[in-house]
């Protein structure tokens, strides 16, 4: 019997074919993506005697006996007419364009995908062989891409501490490949026994997100859909889009997300209270407490304006989110008042793809309209001091997060008890502070820490070599991402000057 990952392996093996001919990792990914559709509903036509959504002029079986110019002529059509259509199909196909310039070498995958009867496989090794190729894809450095991919164990974590159920409406408003959104769907299926109708909306209606990237939609919509959701083709659960040009209209009981890395947004985002002017084109949100053009900021903002009252949110957010002066300390006022932020875990350093990245997952609740502040207590795990991991070396595992899960206590969040004691356990990772304790601080700064830090005593042992060149060059690059932003600033700067 052909294992999964042997599967993925040989799937992947024939990229590395095209990647003598220029085709990224990314591009072979994305002609994979469109012929296994194609394979995969012609598949189901034939056995399972289901209509074919695909046209017979375009399905699977009008590939099979072409060759040359003919082959790669017939399949860039096929792209384009399926882009234009409507519902699943549509996003899918968005912008599709043949990247295999070598018929021969289009013939090949062909073949390969030919040679695998997919609806044959249960949903779980469909979804893992995809899994497989997008992590393998993730870990292509040139390419980028790990910036789509959060890691999978801090995912696993953070869903098993919200435990999504049946019937709620779950959003991430920057899904990238959709890991979130498998997690609380598979979550739910583990943990609960789902009549039709509760299965039937779990698949078609409850999970939802936002992607801007169109390459990086079409890898997360594929993805959700070789895992069993979003099968109903006259929708699609990923929306093609910035979550940020505007409120959706509709509200959720949980928001799972990790945005993008990086401060800057391309256009300011703006209140009617006042404008900043710039030549970019300018979007309002009066749901939004600051104007800023922070990009990290403003997801937070969105991210609380996506939740219905009592609505649950985990967000992996930057460090400068936590003790950024001016709007930051605007957001984490207005955050703290208006919903209760009952938990940080400081995420520890060297666990994503995109380096430099110091983050922490922010765990709050919205609260209804009140004059009191509805955050009592802010429950705080530090993940980061003294612990080492790499991507490859030492990547992070579930087992470093299970004492935080544990701590957390999901099924009773007041029965929460610290680790962290001034005289018994002044090393303890687990610590609360009152609200008082939060506003007294400078600007209201949450990025707090109280650990002795090992590296900084000169009797303690410097970690192995591998490890301290990957901290220097994760400081480094946060120090050159900084610069960048600040040349950017006065670039701006000079040319509103100009303008003006």
């Amino acid at each position: 019997m052909t294992t999964t990952s042997a599967i993925v392996q040989r799937v992947w093996n024939y990229c590395n074919v095209l990647r003598d001919d220029g085709v990224s990792y990314g591009d072979y990914l994305e002609q994979l993506t469109y012929l296994l559709f194609l394979k995969m509903d012609y598949e189901r036509a034939q056995t399972l005697g289901e209509p074919g959504a695909i046209p017979p002029e375009h399905n699977w079986a009008s590939l099979r006996n072409l060759e040359g110019a003919e082959l790669e002529a017939h399949y860039r059509r096929t792209l384009t007419e399926l882009g234009h259509r409507q519902g699943l199909i549509g996003c899918i196909f968005r912008k599709a364009q043949n990247k295999i310039q070598d018929p021969a070498k289009l013939r090949r995958l062909i073949n390969l995908i030919d040679g695998e009867t997919w609806t044959g496989l249960g949903v779980d090794v469909k979804g893992a062989i995809y899994e497989g190729l997008l992590e393998k894809h993730a870990q292509d450095v040139k390419s980028g891409a790990g910036q789509y991919f959060t890691p999978r164990p801090l995912i696993r974590a953070m869903v098993e501490v919200m435990r999504p159920e049946p019937g709620m409406r779950i959003v991430d408003p920057a899904a990238g490949t959709g890991g979130f959104l498998l997690a609380a769907y598979q979550h739910i299926l583990d943990h609960f026994p789902l009549d039709r109708e509760q299965a039937h909306f779990l698949q078609n209606e409850a999970l939802h997100g936002w992607e801007i990237v169109n390459e990086t939609a079409r890898l997360c919509i594929m993805n959700l859909y070789l895992h069993g959701i979003g099968h109903d083709l006259a929708h699609c659960p990923i929306h093609v889009a910035d979550s940020l040009a505007k409120h959706p209209g509709e509200w959720f009981d949980m928001v799972l997300t990790n945005p993008p890395f990086g401060k800057k947004s391309s256009v300011t985002y703006i209140t009617d209270e006042g404008e900043i002017r710039r030549e970019s084109q300018n979007i309002v949100r009066d749901d939004f407490w600051v104007s800023t053009s922070n990009k990290q900021l403003n997801f937070v903002q969105h991210v609380f304006s996506l939740l219905k009252q009592h609505g649950r949110a985990a967000v992996v957010v930057p460090d400068n989110v936590l003790f950024e002066g001016g709007a930051g300390e605007v957001v984490r006022r207005r955050l703290l008042q208006q919903a209760n932020v009952h938990t940080l875990l400081r995420l520890p350093t060297g666990i994503f793809y995109a380096q430099g990245v110091k983050a922490n997952v922010l765990f709050f609740d919205r609260k209804p309209a009140s004059k009191e502040p509805w955050t009592r207590k802010l429950w705080v795990y530090d993940l980061r001091t003294n612990k080492h991991f790499t991507l490859k070396e030492k990547p992070l595992t579930y087992d470093d997060l299970r004492d935080f899960v544990e701590r957390y206590h999901p099924e009773n969040r007041h029965a929460r008890q610290p680790t962290w004691h001034p005289e018994t356990n002044p090393q303890g990772r687990w610590r609360v502070f009152t609200y008082d304790e939060l506003m007294a601080r400078d600007k209201v700064n949450l990025d707090i820490f109280w650990l002795r830090d090992e590296s900084l005593e000169e009797t303690a042992s410097l970690p192995d070599p591998d490890v301290l060149a990957q901290e220097i060059l994760e400081d480094l690059e946060a120090v050159v991402e900084q610069i960048r932003m600040v040349a950017n600033g006065l670039s701006e700067a000079l040319l509103d000057d100009e303008r003006s």
